[in-house]
């Protein structure tokens, strides 16, 4: 028999330390300061935003900033070797605009090393520990509705991060039996600090057609990705919640 949680515990996460990949960004920081709300202990990563990092765990109180290079497989070991997180959250990525026609295989290779391979790599060496400890363990993959539909200039970029989404549900399947719980998140557009002023029109169009009318902010995000990481979801695995506004409802006619 599987205990039910009470109401007060189904988001409490008191005594948890999770993993937060690319914990400096705009998004990284409201997951980070919504979990610690949840009473979680974040482990703040990061690759070249240390000083971002740090910031935000003193802003915290309490927590870690590791520095890893997340594309290299021996560097996402050693980071391994020195955390017992009870749980994760995938959160590193790049994004940048670049046309399908003259984009270069480099570029192509760095994106999918940036957001796929890391989450690859994470997950593995997460479940290596849990199983050597007889664990379980959750893990929130933050993919994009770009995973679902692409936009232009976005080629790299959603194919990467639909990859991210049939990654999920594989290790969903394959984990599931070491009761490691793997779900997604994909959100729609995120404000962020002058996002606005750089791109009014399509801040515009989202506005005028997104059901709920507005742009999401980190919080709309983060509170997904509680709810993924917390008892509340104990029998969710392999899913994708997708945070949007509506958006994906619209009609694609």
């Amino acid at each position: 028999m599987h205990t039910v949680p009470a109401v007060s515990q189904l988001l409490d996460l008191e005594g948890q330390s999770i993993l937060l990949t690319g914990a400096s960004g705009n998004i990284g920081q409201g997951i980070a300061r919504r979990l610690h709300e949840a009473g979680a202990t974040i482990i703040a990563h990061c690759h070249r935003n240390f000083a971002a990092a740090e910031a935000l765990i003193e802003s915290l109180g309490r927590g870690d900033v590791v520095r890893a290079d997340l594309r290299d497989e021996a560097a996402v070991v050693a980071l391994f070797e020195h955390i017992r997180p009870h749980g994760v959250v995938n959160n590193a990525a790049a994004q940048h605009l670049h046309g399908l026609p003259g984009l270069s295989l480099d570029d192509w290779r760095r994106m999918q090393q940036a957001t796929l391979d890391s989450a690859f790599l994470v997950t593995q060496q997460a479940a290596k520990s849990w199983r050597r400890q007889s664990l379980g363990g959750a893990i929130v993959n933050i993919a994009s509705i770009e995973g679902l539909d692409p936009a232009v200039g976005h080629a790299h970029y959603a194919s990467s991060k639909a990859g991210v989404l049939m990654f999920t549900r594989a290790a969903a399947l394959e984990y599931g039996g070491d009761s490691i719980r793997v779900n997604a998140v994909s959100p729609g557009l995120i404000d962020r600090p002058g996002l606005g002023d750089e791109w009014p029109q399509g801040v515009e169009r989202w506005q005028n057609r997104a059901p709920l009318g507005r742009l999401g902010v980190p919080n709309d995000v983060a509170d997904a990705v509680l709810f993924l990481l917390s008892p509340a979801a104990r029998w969710i695995s392999g899913a994708n919640l997708v945070v949007d506004g509506g958006m994906s409802a619209q009609s694609r006619w």
